[in-house]
């Protein structure tokens, strides 16, 4: 298969800084579309990549998936991308196409395995895929987003993994008017549950162990924000939250909030903690609750939540950096310094 060289940002072993490197992007197929990468953000799970924390990675690893930019060529057979158009890449550039999950547009629970973004097995070119720290990008167009043309569009880029990530259960566990949802956690994923539950017409409780995020979640939007150690304040909200979306990545204990649902209520994780979580008995057959999780979206599903943000003017609160930055951001990332999304700026990438 043809290819061409392209300039990236990645690494050949773990604990190795990111730098620059040439990888092989291949050349058009008839359903491929080519673009140039405007921006591309920065998600925990690239860091959780680098690091190996998934297991060792075959060299060399080049990070991103929350990828956006301007189409530059489109196969023979290509039908709804033209040169010029806006357009984005999230987790999934490829699935079986055959399951009852893909057939479903649940492409993310393929029974043959998704193929993602980056350091997943390439199907098509061989060997495995290259993520957005690079300057171009190529894709079936079955897995291209159309991206809308939103005011700020490197704020944007974080709504392809983190934006569906919150947006999926949401939507799933029917948040909206009369429902009140709890968000423990405000981060990447937090603050962006917040905006979209809110646009979605629920009333949101944020629980957060920072008192500085107290503050913050009322600026978000949340109609309540908790101090998750006051036991006081939290007792309150005791049997009265319909749902609670879960993005803490660190261990913590879960039963605390799975009191505070009503009947038949849902903890939902979206977070991704590095060890077992505990589930006490009675606080799920009490009041049938449930402790569930949720895992991004299908391609449909995302496209709907991009147009759903672009609606309601939702975006990222993010940092916008040079490619030549990304080091100190993981750096940061990893120390939770970010407020709250790190957004490359791939212009600063040279051609």
């Amino acid at each position: 298969m043809t290819t061409q060289p392209v300039k990236a940002y990645g690494t050949t072993a773990i604990e190795e800084p990111l730098h620059e490197i040439t990888i092989q992007r291949r050349a058009v197929q008839p359903h491929d579309v080519a673009f140039e990468i405007l921006y591309c953000g920065i998600c925990h799970s690239d860091l959780h990549q680098i690091k190996g924390d998934f297991g060792p990675f075959p060299p060399p690893i080049v990070p991103g998936h929350e990828i956006v930019g301007k189409v530059t060529a489109v196969g023979s057979h290509v039908k709804n991308f033209k040169v010029g158009d806006l357009a984005a890449v999230g987790c999934i550039v490829d699935s079986c196409d055959h399951c009852e999950y893909c057939n479903d547009g649940l492409e993310q629970f393929c029974d043959e395995g998704v193929t993602y973004s980056f350091n997943s097995v390439d199907k098509i070119s061989g060997g495995h895929t290259f993520g957005g720290f690079s300057k171009t990008y190529v894709c079936n167009e079955r897995y291209v987003l159309k991206m809308p043309a939103f005011e700020n569009l490197a704020a944007a880029a974080p709504l392809l993994c983190a934006g569906i990530t919150v947006y999926s259960p949401l939507k799933h566990w029917n948040a909206g008017p009369g429902k009140k949802v709890g968000i423990l956690g405000i981060g990447g994923l937090g603050h962006l549950a917040i905006k979209i539950a809110k646009a979605m017409g629920a009333e949101v409780t944020v629980f957060t162990t920072s008192p500085a995020k107290v503050e913050d979640a009322k600026r978000l939007g949340a109609d309540n924000a908790v101090l998750s150690t006051d036991a006081e304040a939290m007792a309150k909200y005791n049997r009265q939250l319909h749902f609670i979306i879960d993005t803490v990545s660190a261990n913590h204990d879960v039963n605390v909030y799975l009191n505070l649902l009503r009947h038949d209520g849902s903890v939902v994780l979206v977070g991704l903690p590095n060890q077992p979580l505990e589930i006490g008995a009675f606080n799920v057959i009490m009041g049938r609750r449930s402790f569930a999780g949720s895992n991004i979206g299908g391609i449909a599903e995302t496209q709907e939540m991009l147009d759903f943000c672009f609606k309601h003017n939702i975006t990222a609160d993010s940092e916008i950096i040079n490619i030549q930055e990304v080091n100190t951001a993981f750096e940061r990332l990893e120390k939770g310094d970010v407020k709250y999304r790190f957004v490359i700026d791939m212009a600063s990438l040279e051609a």
